[in-house]
C-alpha cells in the first residue's frame, strides 16, 4: 500500500513539472516601457478604480503613487472611499492634485447580493462611465495599499496594446518581511500559480483563466461586452471570476508577475496570513464539501506523504519518495528566489502545505457556523461562488441615465 501512495505521489508530481503550465517557474515579469513619443491626444484614456476602506495607513502613499504617474495620455483616478471609519475618504482629499486627476466617491451601502468591495468597484465604474461616455481607453482596477513605480501605467498599457490584449492582470510583490510572511507569503504565490498557471491562463486556446486582483488593466470596449461588474454580482473572488468572463466572450489575458507595484499591507503574524486564506478558500472550492474532502486528500499526496515515505519506507519504497520529495520542494526554489529569500525555506513546504489545509478547514468551519466570509468587519454568508459561468443582472444604467440613479459617492 505505501508502495502504491509513492507510486502515485511520484506520478502526480511528473504530471505538474512537465503538463501543468510550467507552473513552478517564475513566471513572467513586465518590464518598464520605455517613454512612448507618441501624442497624450492619441494615448487611450486609462481611469484608475480604488476602493479603499479603512485604509488611513496606506492610503495617502498608495494614492499618491498613481498620482506622479507619468502616462502621455488621459488618466482619471476615481476613489471609492467604502464606509470608512479612520479618515480615508479625508486623506485621500487633502492630497495634492495639481493635475485634477482626483475624484473622491463616498460608497453608499452594499445591495442586497453584493460583496463590499465589488459593490466599491461597481460604483467607481459607473462613476467612470458617468466621466466619459465612450466605451474606449481602459480601466485599471487597483487596491488602496499598492504602491506604483511612475512607469507603471504606461508599461501596462504598452503591454496591451503591442499584444493586442483585452486584460493585463499582474500579482504585485507582496510584503515578506516579518517570520511569518517569509514563511507563508512565498507559498501564497506558488499555490496560486499552482491553481492558475501563468502560461495556461496566458494561452488563448487553453480554457484556464486567472487574475490578480492588485492590477487589472481591462479595456474598456471588452468591460462592456461582459455586462459590466454587475457580471461578477455575488462573486468573492472577483478577479478570477472577471478573468473568466473575459477569456469565456473570446477575450486575450496576461498575467505576470510585477516588479514596478508592490503591497505595503503587512502580515506580521501567521493568523494574519491564516485569515487571508480562510476569507476565499471554501468559496474557491464552491462551498462543496467533497471538493473540500479531496482537496484534502489532495494536498496529503502531493505535499506531505513524499516526505514521510523518504522517512519511513524501505528500498524501492524509500527511494522513489525521496526522489519526489525532493521534486516536490525543488519546484519551491524559483519563488523563493523571486522574493530574494533562501532556497533552504524550501524544505518547510510540507509543513506550509499542513497549514493551507488547516487554514481551508478552517474556512469550511467558518461558513458551517454562520460566519461565512469575514473581511473589514463585515460578513458575506449568502454570496454566490460565482465563476463567471452565471448569468450577468441588469446592467449599469448608461451615463445619462446614471445621474438619477447614481450611487452616492464612495461605496460601502
Amino acid at each position: 500500500m505505501l508502495f502504491g501512495l509513492a507510486v502515485l505521489s511520484a506520478l502526480i508530481w511528473f504530471g505538474l513539472i512537465f503538463f501543468h503550465g510550467w507552473f513552478w517557474q517564475a513566471g513572467p515579469i513586465l518590464r518598464p516601457a520605455c517613454a512612448s513619443k507618441a501624442p497624450a491626444d492619441i494615448m487611450p484614456n486609462v481611469t484608475v478604480v480604488i476602493p479603499a476602506r479603512d485604509e488611513a495607513e496606506s492610503i495617502e502613499v498608495a494614492l499618491s503613487s498613481l498620482l506622479t504617474q507619468d502616462y502621455a495620455g488621459r488618466l482619471s483616478l476615481i476613489l471609492v472611499n467604502d464606509r470608512s471609519e479612520d479618515g480615508t475618504g479625508a486623506l485621500a482629499r487633502a492630497l495634492p492634485d495639481p493635475k485634477g486627476r482626483l475624484t473622491v466617491l463616498d460608497g453608499a451601502d452594499p445591495e442586497p447580493g453584493w460583496s463590499g468591495k465589488l459593490w466599491a468597484v461597481a460604483q467607481g465604474v459607473a462613476e467612470a462611465r458617468r466621466q466619459q461616455d465612450a466605451n474606449s481607453g481602459y480601466i485599471l482596477f487597483t487596491d488602496a495599499d499598492i504602491v506604483h513605480a511612475p512607469q507603471h501605467i504606461s508599461t501596462l498599457v504598452a503591454k496591451a496594446q503591442t499584444d493586442t490584449l483585452h486584460m493585463v492582470s499582474e500579482m504585485v510583490e507582496l510584503q515578506c518581511e516579518s517570520l511569518a510572511e517569509r514563511a507563508l507569503v512565498p507559498a501564497f504565490v506558488f499555490f496560486f500559480a499552482l491553481l492558475y498557471p501563468f502560461a495556461q491562463v496566458n494561452n488563448p486556446k487553453s480554457r484556464t483563466a486567472g487574475a490578480a486582483g492588485g492590477t487589472i488593466l481591462i479595456r474598456r470596449d471588452m468591460l462592456a461586452e461582459i455586462g459590466w461588474i454587475e457580471a461578477l454580482k455575488g462573486a468573492l473572488i472577483d478577479d478570477c471570476t472577471l478573468a473568466t468572463c473575459v477569456k469565456q466572450a473570446g477575450g486575450r489575458l496576461y498575467l505576470g508577475h510585477s516588479c514596478l507595484a508592490r503591497s505595503i499591507r503587512p502580515y506580521p503574524h501567521a493568523i494574519d496570513v491564516w485569515r487571508m486564506i480562510a476569507r476565499t478558500a471554501f468559496v474557491q472550492l464552491r462551498y462543496s464539501p467533497f471538493f473540500l474532502v479531496l482537496t484534502v486528500l489532495a494536498m496529503g499526496v502531493v505535499w506531505i506523504a513524499p516526505g514521510l515515505i523518504a522517512l519511513f519506507g524501505h528500498g524501492l519504497t524509500q527511494g522513489l519518495g525521496l526522489v519526489t520529495w525532493l521534486v516536490s520542494i525543488g519546484s519551491f526554489v524559483p519563488t523563493l528566489r523571486r522574493f530574494r529569500i533562501s532556497p533552504l525555506w524550501a524544505l518547510t513546504l510540507p509543513f506550509v502545505a499542513i497549514f493551507y489545509t488547516a487554514a481551508t478547514i478552517g474556512s469550511a468551519v467558518n461558513h458551517y457556523r454562520g460566519r461565512g466570509v469575514v473581511w473589514k468587519n463585515r460578513a458575506y454568508t449568502d454570496a454566490i461562488p460565482n465563476d463567471g459561468r452565471t448569468a450577468p443582472v441588469t446592467p449599469t444604467p448608461a451615463p445619462e441615465q446614471a445621474k438619477t440613479a447614481q450611487m452616492p459617492g464612495g461605496r460601502a
